[in-house]
């Protein structure tokens, strides 16, 4: 039920009412402060209802009780307490902005605060290198880069650690880098202390 107040709803109106035939009719039960018929923003044409204001709370109950069914013109009329009308967002039209236009402008807004963000935030060196090396050559020493070990230091580790010949397959399950038996690493998190 509608909360008891001085609008109200009038419904089931003929299309020939007039302002005047309606202020006419709610004279009856009281003053009326204030009228708006209903029309449709494009046509004009009337839609058939409107709100009447009264100026007190016991004059709109009066009118409720002695108007509601009332014969009027060529219809029976409807009158009851108006709800509270509730504002829509973003429904465009005439008097509103277009959704897609408050859409954009809350993207542009974001992205103007996260450019401004990250301009206030300090550069973090990088940990690793960015980027490796491209191409060996091997008539430059220059072009080695800094880390790598030499090519016979290279060989000497394979033969220590050649449990298997050059062409033999990793056993089945052996993750690369794995020590036999599962033993980890000394100095590695990975093992009982």
């Amino acid at each position: 039920m509608a909360k008891a107040g001085k609008e109200l709803y009038v419904g089931s109106l003929s299309y020939d009412v007039t302002e005047y035939e309606l202020q006419k009719l709610f004279a009856v039960s009281g003053t009326v402060t204030s009228m708006h018929l209903i029309r449709d923003p494009e046509t004009g044409q009337f839609k058939g209802c409107g709100y009447v204001r009264m100026s007190t709370e016991a004059e709109a109950r009066d009118a409720i009780d002695s108007l509601d069914g009332a014969w009027l013109i060529d219809k029976h009329i409807t009158v009851s307490y108006a709800n509270p009308q509730k504002m829509k967002a973003g429904g465009g039209g005439a008097k509103g902005v277009p959704r897609w236009q408050i859409e954009a402008a809350e993207k542009k807004a974001a992205a103007k605060k996260a450019a401004a963000a990250a301009a206030a935030a300090p550069a973090k060196p990088a940990s690793k290198p960015a980027a490796k090396p491209a191409a060996k050559s091997s008539t430059s020493p220059a072009a080695k880069p800094a880390g790598t070990r030499p090519a016979a230091a290279k060989a000497g580790a394979a033969k220590a650690g050649a449990a298997r010949p050059a062409g033999a397959a990793k056993p089945a399950g052996a993750k690369p880098g794995s020590r036999p038996g599962g033993a980890a690493k000394p100095g590695s998190r990975t093992g009982k202390r």
